[in-house]
């Protein structure tokens, strides 16, 4: 009897189709213009300022807009997923953020103040579109994944951020070097709309979907893929809830509170390396702004690499018959005391341990960012939006926080030491929370805010 059931099981996963992964493909490359789209201002920025005639502080105000606007909308976004489902929500949401790119171009018909407030607006309406990007990611993912997968599949949605820059940001710099700072924004924005179209013809839910057969749908179904997510009606349609109840309720339990809390600590490290550590290294370690630029790029390859073992380590693990806890927490925690090795940098003269050291830690950043496979396996199925969003609202307050008190530290200093211990301590942070805040990993069931 056990030849017979390993040999129709090897029959079925012969036949299984794996449209899965192509659901993973698309995921990846829409992050990666999500993340090109939001470097664009900062590629273009130099130009921006001189063309225009904008000052420090004004352009200080620029780059702020997009993480205020991205922040507040979570809440709403993530409602809308659960509303009206991942792929329209998610449709346009790519549509409006590139449409707004691209009118970013047109900023340069202003001046001074005009353009400030153009240059703000399209920049916060930028961060708006984008907030339901990566909650339906995660819900997604939820509807497509089995636990068994999801850990890499979370990975590697996750570490298209750092594949953006390797790929976009010698792209944009040509296009500003050669055809002007508006070309940036007329091409990523054209190329996201592009991709807006692409997306409708690809994504839909796992029973909905055409090229998906009974054979894969048993298969993630079984490994506790959230298959019905995505019905729009019918039984297998999740329940209503009361949104804030939800919210509290989901703000409520440890669990999640813990890892909410934790990714705001690992985000810290993402934005201390997407804003002050080009600075830190013309600055503290007196580079050009040209090998300062080279430099900055290897920890994203770094981050890249290490998104990736952290998810195949996560999955492994669970392969082999961990708890979900143990192959969750376990590459979380490695990859946090890993990044904080960055203090290190400041018992080191010697350039190339430094960069060594910064790429050790982003690597380490890039094992530990489970926290939306972590989402993925722990919201409840009537709000994976809320809860995406929540997560997301949380993780993204370090992008306004992070670079205003590292900015107090340098200025009071005079050096970036404090601020590599204020970075290293978020990852100590981290790790506190999930060894002895999360608890066990597990889907929580909503009791007080599902509507009748």
């Amino acid at each position: 009897m056990e030849q017979i059931n390993t040999g129709a099981a090897a029959g079925a996963a012969q036949g299984r189709t794996r449209t899965r992964w192509m659901i993973l493909a698309m995921l990846f490359a829409i992050t990666t213009i999500n993340y090109a789209d939001r470097a664009t201002i900062s590629i273009a920025g130099p130009e921006i300022k001189k063309e225009l005639g904008l000052s420090a502080v004004q352009m200080g105000f620029v780059f702020s807009a997009f993480a205020w606007s991205y922040v507040l909308a979570q809440i709403p976004g993530g409602w809308l997923l659960d509303r009206f489902g991942s792929r329209i929500t998610y449709f346009f949401s790519i549509f409006l953020w590139s449409l707004f790119t691209l009118f970013t171009g047109a900023a340069g018909f202003f001046t001074g103040g005009a353009a400030v407030a153009v240059l703000f607006a399209l920049r916060m309406l930028v961060g708006l579109a984008e907030a339901p990007s990566f909650p339906g990611n995660s819900r997604i993912a939820s509807a497509w994944f089995p636990t068994n997968e999801r850990g890499l599949a979370a990975a590697i949605f996750n570490s298209a951020q750092y594949f953006a820059t390797v790929l976009f940001a010698p792209i944009m710099g040509w296009l500003v070097h050669t055809h002007g700072w508006h070309s940036v924004f007329y091409v990523m924005g054209g190329l996201g709309i592009l991709m807006s179209l692409i997306w409708l013809k690809t994504i839909y839910g796992p029973r909905e979907h055409p090229r998906v057969n009974a054979s894969e749908l048993h298969y993630i179904q079984q490994g506790g893929a959230l298959v019905d997510l995505e019905q729009r009606g019918g039984a297998g349609r999740p329940a209503q809830v009361d949104t804030l109840a939800c919210i509290k309720e989901l703000l409520a339990n440890r669990m999640l509170l813990g890892v909410y809390i934790g990714q705001y600590c690992i985000t810290t490290l993402t934005y201390f390396f997407l804003t002050w550590f080009p600075v830190y290294l013309v600055q503290e370690r007196h580079m050009t702004i040209l090998k300062a630029g080279f430099v900055a790029s290897l920890p994203a390859v770094a981050g890249f690499l290490g998104g990736i073992v952290g998810g195949w380590m996560s999955d492994r693990l669970a392969k082999a018959g961990y708890s979900l806890s143990v192959s969750r927490k376990v590459p979380i925690v490695i990859g946090m005391v890993l990044s904080m090795s960055m203090i290190a940098c400041n018992y080191v003269d010697a350039d190339t341990l430094v960069v060594a050291v910064m790429s050790l830690a982003f690597f380490g950043k890039g094992i530990g960012a489970l926290g939306w496979a972590v989402v993925s396996d722990t919201s409840p199925k009537e709000a994976g939006g809320l809860s995406g969003a929540l997560f997301n609202t949380f993780g993204n307050t370090a992008g306004i926080t992070t670079p205003i008190v590292i900015g107090y530290i340098v200025q009071n200093t005079g050096s970036f030491s404090g601020a590599l211990l204020f970075v290293g301590a978020n990852a100590a942070l981290a790790v506190a929370c999930y060894l002895f805040v999360v608890g066990d990993i597990e889907r929580v069931k909503l009791v007080k805010s599902l509507k009748p």
